[in-house]
């Protein structure tokens, strides 16, 4: 039996290689926007897919830890629960090196980066979605420059903070369903290339 975690902290680098399918992705982060349990139809609702293909990933999922089956009565339709303990919004524990989680967590960014770009080309399409102004709904952009060492706390709280408005579960008054993606990297200079017109 898979041990639970933190919701703030998943180690285990078979639960990361678990989220690298976008499917689940969606599925753990759908349930954490539901109030962290929800039933397959309402799932299925949220993410525009047919509740039969969820279920396999919904085993998947329970068998890796990640999620639990809530028992129902007789009759009733299957609900499911993130696994773990907190309300604090699930977050990966990196680590870097040769002994680390590289490659589980270098699939899992390529699943979250295609969930995100999706999900942009998607509100593009979108007629009532705000591009600007205090309420813009839609904005993809990448930024490259120098901070220094209190910057980048500053940097760091203020994607934390991002990361908590932006997982708060549905309750009156938060009508719009939000998907924010973002990845933080430093950067080696790289090598001058040598033109191959020098002498």
């Amino acid at each position: 039996m898979p041990r639970t975690f933190d919701r703030r902290a998943i180690h285990d680098t078979a639960q990361i290689r678990l989220l690298s399918s976008p499917v689940r992705q969606e599925l753990v982060d759908t349930l954490a926007a539901l109030g962290g349990e929800a039933s397959v139809a309402d799932l299925a609702e949220q993410l525009g897919r047919p509740a039969d293909g969820l279920y396999y990933h919904l085993r998947v999922l329970c068998r890796g830890g990640l999620v639990r089956e809530v028992e129902s009565a007789e009759g009733e339709e299957r609900r499911y629960r993130l696994a773990g303990t907190g309300d604090a919004p699930l977050r990966l524990a990196y680590r870097a090196g040769k002994a680390g989680n590289l490659a589980a967590l270098a699939k899992f960014a390529r699943g979250l980066l295609r969930i995100a770009t999706r999900d942009f080309e998607e509100a593009l399409r979108l007629e009532d979605v705000a591009v600007n102004g205090p309420r813009r709904e839609l904005w993809t952009a990448r930024n490259k420059g120098w901070v220094s060492p209190q910057e980048l706390e500053e940097v760091n709280r203020l994607i934390e903070r991002l990361c908590e408005l932006t997982s708060q579960p549905r309750a009156p008054g938060r009508e719009r369903l939000m998907s924010l993606a973002f990845v933080l990297a430093p950067i080696r200079p790289r090598a001058k290339r040598r033109s191959t017109s020098e002498p």
